[in-house]
């Protein structure tokens, strides 16, 4: 851990106001991982989610029959923002070493940095684990934030629900043990749900997608999970506007009808995608990137979209009654889709913080604003909210 003259600062800048237990740590960039720095500070600073982390750590850390892999190298470094890990382990090795040096010299130095409040930590571990198990992030080239988080959840499920069928299938196991719940037995018959891991419990949301037949009314309505929502953007609009947009009707005809089942034949229908159950934490995604076929590549949208502190999702959702609050936004700085760099925005004990890989300073909420895009096609500001991290109010939806 480094300390830098940005930490200082921060903790100037913060006084007496610095939250009690919390930690603000920057991170070190290896050349092009500032895609996975952003995302990181967001994934953090998502409470739920990172409280769930660290509990997972405590229970089922054993370093004797676990391997690595990228569940441990996240929980790990999450650790380390927690309570700098790596410090605390010098100073209970330090202590076994009873020495006039030691307790007067090195022991103070070291308890000294395990309080610091701020620094910088080098997430290499967790960067490399992340290259070794996709090789779309190994080249130097610039990265997508967005392709990264998904990457990135979907592992993570992935190893969860392995340690849970591993924990069922195994005669030793009781249900204290089952690392994400405890198994029930099950009937003949019976079959097996998927366990809800700590992604689902908090990213997890359900769409509906509604086709009603013009000829006979039946509706045929089909469920499909997802862990985040990517949008259409317009110009000089908003991301109520947007939703409303993903929600919209459409009328299927012409080449596009749809088979009804009903009427055993094609026929006109109108269809909808709708949120069934809203997720805890609501993650939108700006597709500020899109193919133009005139040009034969991908351009950058930076058209202004403003996105609300609080969001309720009305005609759009099921759950009508949910609202959210905004806790962390990720920008996509730079004119094109081939370049560019990323950094985060949180909010933390109602300050926003603004994450550069290693700068961390303290920024007032209205800054968020110069976040919204262009109103115009040609302008100088090239800093766009990319991805959009909500959580729910009043409980779990």
């Amino acid at each position: 851990m480094v300390m830098g003259a940005s930490g200082s600062k921060l903790e100037k800048a913060l006084g007496d106001q610095f939250p009690e237990g919390e930690r603000y740590f920057g991170l070190e960039n290896f050349g092009n991982t500032c895609y996975c720095n952003s995302v990181l500070q967001a994934l953090y600073f998502c409470i739920p989610f990172r409280e769930q982390l660290l509990e997972y750590y405590t229970n089922n850390k054993n370093p004797g029959d676990a391997e690595e892999n990228l569940l441990t190298c996240l929980a790990d470094l999450f650790m380390q923002f927690h309570v700098v890990q790596s410090t605390m382990n010098a100073i209970f090795c330090l202590a076994s070493r009873d020495t006039m040096v030691v307790y007067h010299v090195e022991l103070p130095l070291l308890i000294s940095q395990a309080k610091k409040k701020t620094g910088v930590i080098a997430p290499k571990r967790f960067v490399q684990r992340v290259k070794k198990q996709n090789e779309l992030f190994r080249s130097y080239m610039h990265q997508d934030a967005h392709e990264f988080l998904n990457f990135l959840l979907n592992e993570l499920v992935d190893i969860l629900e392995k340690e849970s069928s591993d924990a069922k299938d195994s005669p030793q196991s009781s249900p204290e043990k089952a690392p994400n719940g405890p198994v029930q037995p099950l009937a003949n018959g019976v079959k097996k749900e998927p366990p809800v891991t700590l992604v689902h419990k908090n990213f997890q949301g359900i769409l509906t997608n509604e086709t009603r037949c013009l000829r006979c009314e039946t509706v045929t309505a089909r469920d499909e999970t997802f862990l985040d929502l990517s949008v259409d953007i317009e110009q000089n609009s908003s991301i109520t506007s947007c939703l409303k947009n993903f929600c919209s009707t459409e009328t299927l005809n012409a080449e596009d009808k749809f088979f009804c089942d009903k009427c055993c034949s094609l026929q006109e229908a109108q269809k909808r995608m709708k949120i069934k159950k809203a997720p805890h934490i609501l993650v939108i995604h700006l597709k500020r990137f899109k193919y133009i076929e005139q040009l034969g590549r991908y351009k950058k949208l930076s058209y202004r979209v403003v996105f609300p502190m609080e969001l309720k999702l009305s005609n759009t959702s099921d759950d009508v009654d949910t609202e959210y609050s905004l806790f962390a936004v990720v920008v996509h700085v730079g004119s094109g889709p081939n370049h560019g760099h990323y950094v985060s925005l949180v909010k933390s004990h109602n300050h926003w913080l603004f994450f550069d890989d290693e700068n961390v300073e303290m920024v007032e909420e209205q800054t968020l604003q110069t976040f919204f895009g262009s109103s115009h096609e040609y302008s100088g500001n090239t800093d766009h909210g990319y991805i959009l991290f909500y959580e729910g109010l009043g409980g779990k939806s």
